[in-house]
């Protein structure tokens, strides 16, 4: 219970700073912005990406763990009740175990017969969308490098 909690808080303070960092890229379209204003606008979109991509994989990590947490726990917490609530009858007959992730992101039902289901098909966007956020934040971190250096390269050469 104290790891879901945990997650939810951890999920609401990154989506919180996501929130601080996105009002700061907004303030780049303002007067009296810093120059220059595409490296600061470029890494403040960074923090923005990295922000969010904190928020969606915590989310999931700690519906992971949370479903972790009730597998052993009671009397009726075997198979794990991932597995089997709202889950079709037919679909979770013959639960032998289950199979968790957190790189990537799933919890899956594993039969006798070994085929294999997601307990929650909400993983595969948290995982795509995490994924994706993070790549944004190391392409906009990698252009505001460039942005420095191209701005350095053209100063020096003012200045030779």
């Amino acid at each position: 219970m104290i790891g879901v909690i945990l997650g939810l808080g951890l999920f609401l303070l990154c989506g919180a700073g996501a929130l601080v960092a996105l009002a700061g890229v907004v303030a780049m379209a303002l007067p009296g912005r810093p120059q220059p204003w595409p490296q600061h606008l470029l890494r403040r979109a960074a923090v923005v990406t990295a922000c969010g991509a904190a928020a969606v994989y915590s989310l999931g990590l700690f519906g992971v763990l949370a479903s972790e947490q009730a597998f052993g726990e009671g009397a009726d917490s075997t198979p794990a009740p991932a597995c089997r609530d709202g889950i079709a009858p037919e679909v979770k007959q013959g639960l032998s175990h289950h199979r968790s992730s957190y790189l990537p992101l799933r919890f899956d039902c594993v039969r006798d017969d070994g085929t294999v289901y997601s307990s929650d098909p909400d993983y595969a966007w948290m995982n795509g969308t995490a994924a994706s956020l993070a790549l944004a934040t190391a392409a906009l971190a990698i252009g505001a490098g460039y942005a420095s250096e191209l701005r350095a390269r053209r100063t020096s050469v003012a200045v030779s």
